[in-house]
């Protein structure tokens, strides 16, 4: 893939999977202290915090369904110019970073079933070959470089990985638009023994069926983390009634909010509030706060100058 954006969601998708993981832990771990009375209040403080990573957990993961249907229209973009550029560094073994990229292309080639990037005739497009196995003594390599304008050895050929085993006739790879170079052989009405279907096609349908089964299937995950949070908070609410009561292995009620959703609302942000008129300083205080301390400081100066001599 061409496009880096398109590499979003499955990164952010495991990213949010290993920070899940560490939090159900965390969750199991309060379930266990739950039945202590004496080790329960220690999660009081941590449980906040937990509530908010939660909650973000939850909220990342419905990015990562949004992000799975919004980008696909990227995704078909993406494979394109990364296909092209894995095609043509295809015959580049002997270069430091693209060593690799003969065996990636071929085994995308027969994993997929597929050949080139939109079909076949993208292998005519460009040299395949290394010029480490070409013989420039033969004239038959002289002239097909001559003949193209940018001195390429071009074939209308294509690499082994493109043959479709299911074919009963033999591969035939080279010369494949000459009719008079093979027996029995018509270019333009043959079924060739080749994967008719582009690579970029074959992903596309592939990297489809992933993102909308990954959709539902992080939906799912989202209802199942938001009915632990919701357990949660029953259980601390139930917990925390109970030692109140004096009572910790007595019943108790359990509830998510202790009041209506508007005054909750209200006094998240008033507490909200507080704490940004307490982050802010203010400039009158400062002021006041400055003028105290240019008395005070006549006034240490005044106390420590010697009085005139008579």
């Amino acid at each position: 893939m061409d496009n880096t954006e398109i590499h979003v969601v499955p990164n952010l998708l495991m990213m949010v999977g290993l920070a899940s993981i560490g939090a159900n832990w965390v969750a199991s771990r309060v379930c266990q202290d739950s039945l202590d009375a004496s080790r329960f209040p220690r999660w009081n403080v941590l449980l906040l915090a937990w509530y908010a990573v939660a909650a973000l957990l939850c909220c990342l993961l419905l990015a990562v369904v949004v992000l799975s249907y919004a980008l696909q229209g990227r995704l078909e973009e993406s494979l394109k110019v990364g296909l092209r550029n894995g095609i043509r560094f295809y015959k580049d073994t002997d270069i430091p970073g693209r060593c690799f990229q003969k065996e990636t292309i071929d085994h995308l080639q027969m994993e997929f079933r597929c050949c080139g990037n939109n079909n076949f005739k993208d292998w005519f497009e460009i040299q395949w070959v290394s010029n480490r196995y070409l013989d420039f003594t033969s004239q038959e390599v002289k002239d097909r470089i001559r003949s193209n304008v940018d001195g390429r050895y071009l074939l209308d050929g294509v690499p082994f990985s493109c043959c479709n085993p299911a074919s009963p006739r033999p591969c035939l790879q080279n010369h494949l638009t000459d009719s008079r170079a093979h027996y029995n052989y018509e270019y333009q009405s043959e079924e060739l023994n080749l994967y008719s279907r582009g690579c970029r096609q074959a992903l596309t349908d592939y990297y489809m069926g992933l993102m909308n089964s990954t959709g539902p299937g992080v939906l799912s995950v989202i209802l199942i983390q938001l009915s632990v949070l919701l357990s949660m908070r029953y259980l601390q609410t139930a917990v925390e009634g109970a030692m109140a009561l004096e009572a910790p292995e007595g019943e108790s009620e359990g509830y998510i909010l202790e009041k209506g959703v508007k005054e909750t609302y209200a006094d998240i942000k008033a507490k909200v509030l507080d704490l940004l008129k307490f982050a802010q300083v203010d400039p009158a205080s400062e002021a006041t706060g400055a003028g105290e301390e240019e008395k005070a400081a006549e006034a240490s100066e005044k106390a420590a100058t010697p009085p005139p001599a008579s």
